[in-house]
């Protein structure tokens, strides 16, 4: 293969780039959550993981309160997190149906020193995030509740309460989990996840719209052709990682060891590319291609997660600085396999080089 005719083919494609709606709409996606990661923090870090709104919420909260345990009552009422409505069970729950209540407890009148359990009903709307920061709140007055029952009853009470003493971490939290385990793996991995779909697109174009054979009947070869479209796809990736690994750095982010992630997302997202090809190669129809290939690439990706020594594992702790010696395994692991997949890519498109050429 000759170094010019890669280039020519290469240059030719990324022309055609600004021609494709899909790929420039996906990449100003990109850009928009890489430039407004902290805003979107919040909203991301609610889907998984719901409660964690509480801390940022500093509403109070209209409760209905059915019951007549007077120190249940007392400490609803001094908290700052809610307004407390006595009202019947029935009235307070067709309000909480309305709308106007976030919630509503009910306690029997069963008091602290009676024999039997304290039974406390809590009705909140279902699948409601309002819920969600509602419970968390009502658990810290549960708890000082629950304590007090405790006190009461310490005589009758066989076993203890072990307190674990877990340290917290410093600089960590939701945010952090966000920014390392989701947002940055997302955003350096979603161009070779672009780039694969892009190489079957760009090998399918020139079965469809019959250009093909004109293409090789001048001095490229077939090889040459699909691997100056694989070039022009794989040159896209670092480009577009390295931008948005700036961009979160410049919103105050900070990544250690940026060079090595990009290796390690040019080299898997090499081989992405190149199943994407040889899927491309093998079916020459847009649609049947995307279709096998989206339903390998969601395989591909469960087995690679399956494994503790993952790409996407490694590129997290190459973000925070804690990866050692095994990351060299891991990348030298993923250039054997690019290295197996491009053999195979080559031996292919020659074959089937050759039989146009034949034909």
């Amino acid at each position: 293969m000759k170094q010019k005719h890669l280039t020519i083919i290469a240059k030719k494609e990324f022309k055609g780039l600004f021609n494709e709606r899909t790929i420039l709409l996906a990449v100003l996606l990109q850009l928009f959550i890489a430039m407004f990661s902290s805003f979107l923090m919040v909203g991301l870090t609610s889907m998984y993981d719901p409660s964690s709104l509480s801390k940022y919420s500093h509403t109070q909260y209209s409760i209905g309160y059915a019951g007549n345990d007077s120190q249940m009552l007392t400490y609803l009422e001094s908290s700052r997190d809610f307004r407390v409505f006595r009202m019947d069970l029935s009235t307070a729950v067709a309000a909480l149906e309305q709308r106007k209540l976030a919630a509503v407890i009910y306690v029997p009148d069963t008091r602290a020193a009676d024999p039997g359990p304290v039974k406390i009903t809590v009705y909140t709307l279902k699948n409601d995030l309002q819920t969600a920061v509602v419970s968390v709140k009502l658990k810290d007055v549960f708890l000082k509740y629950e304590q007090d029952l405790r006190t009461v009853r310490a005589d009758r009470l066989n076993e203890q309460i072990i307190l674990l003493e877990i340290p917290k971490a410093s600089g960590g939290g939701d945010f952090y989990e966000f920014v390392y385990g989701l947002l940055i793996p997302l955003l350096v991995f979603m161009p070779a996840i672009i780039a694969s779909a892009l190489i079957i697109d760009l090998i399918t174009e020139e079965y469809q719209h019959e250009t093909l054979e004109t293409l090789i009947s001048t001095p490229v070869t077939f090889n040459e052709m699909v691997w100056g479209k694989v070039l022009c796809c794989e040159i896209l990736v670092p480009i577009q990682a390295g931008a948005w690994l700036i961009l979160l750095m410049a919103n105050g982010i900070a990544i250690q060891n940026a060079g090595l992630i990009l290796i390690l997302v040019m080299i898997s997202s090499l081989i992405l590319i190149l199943l994407g090809t040889l899927t491309a190669l093998h079916y020459r129809e847009r649609t049947s291609a995307q279709f096998i290939f989206s339903t390998a690439l969601v395989v591909v990706i469960l087995v690679a997660l399956a494994l503790p020594a993952n790409p996407l594992n490694l590129l997290t702790r190459l973000a925070v600085g804690t990866a050692a010696g095994e990351q060299w395994l891991v990348l030298g692991f993923t250039v054997c396999i690019v290295f197996v997949l491009g053999l195979l890519t080559h031996w292919y498109a020659g074959r089937i080089g050759r039989s146009h050429h034949a034909g």
